[in-house]
């Protein structure tokens, strides 16, 4: 059978220690109810990856990225709420344009520090332990990973990283 999944961007906003989360509160019928996410969604028909983060980010947070940088990829088969399969372009962004808005119809923006993040006390998906870390890891230039989902719950984990190179002297 033929992979056909929907395409999708997921950035994590960070003012330095801090990153920007949103808390999914606003809609009773969301995939993501009371979870805290990065900010993103689904790649229109007429864009490429950069674009539909730059969008997506500016539709959730009012804020306008400089320089999303690609971190990796994570294919999730059997993720959506009707079994779908996603596939995710995950971004890193340190700088932009505006001001954080303090809710949209999705829910609250919170600023949550890195290391609070990183130590899942949060409502995460249970998934995101698996790959956040490498989004924010600087020993790693990319990662691309793989992770099936069967009823709300990752059932594996495979990922190749791509080792960050030094620069010639």
């Amino acid at each position: 059978m033929a992979y056909a999944p929907i395409l999708g961007t997921l950035c994590y906003v960070r003012n330095r220690d801090r990153v920007l989360m949103i808390h999914r509160v606003g809609r009773p019928d969301d995939l993501h109810l009371g979870k805290y996410n990065g900010l993103g969604g689904k790649v229109e028909a007429d864009e490429d990856i950069v674009a539909s983060v730059i969008r997506e980010v500016r539709e959730e947070a009012g804020i306008v990225l400089d320089a999303p940088r690609l971190r990796g990829t994570v294919s999730w088969p059997g993720f959506g709420s009707d079994g779908e399969d996603w596939f995710g372009f995950v971004f890193l962004a340190d700088s932009w344009t505006g001001e954080v808005i303090a809710a949209n119809h999705e829910g609250t923006l919170e600023w949550i520090p890195l290391e609070r993040l990183l130590a899942f006390d949060l409502e995460l998906w249970p998934g995101d332990r698996f790959f956040m870390p490498l989004v924010f890891d600087e020993t790693t230039a990319q990662f691309h990973g793989v992770m099936p989902y069967r009823d709300g719950q990752p059932e594996s984990w495979q990922v190749s990283r791509i080792p960050s190179v030094p620069l010639p002297r």
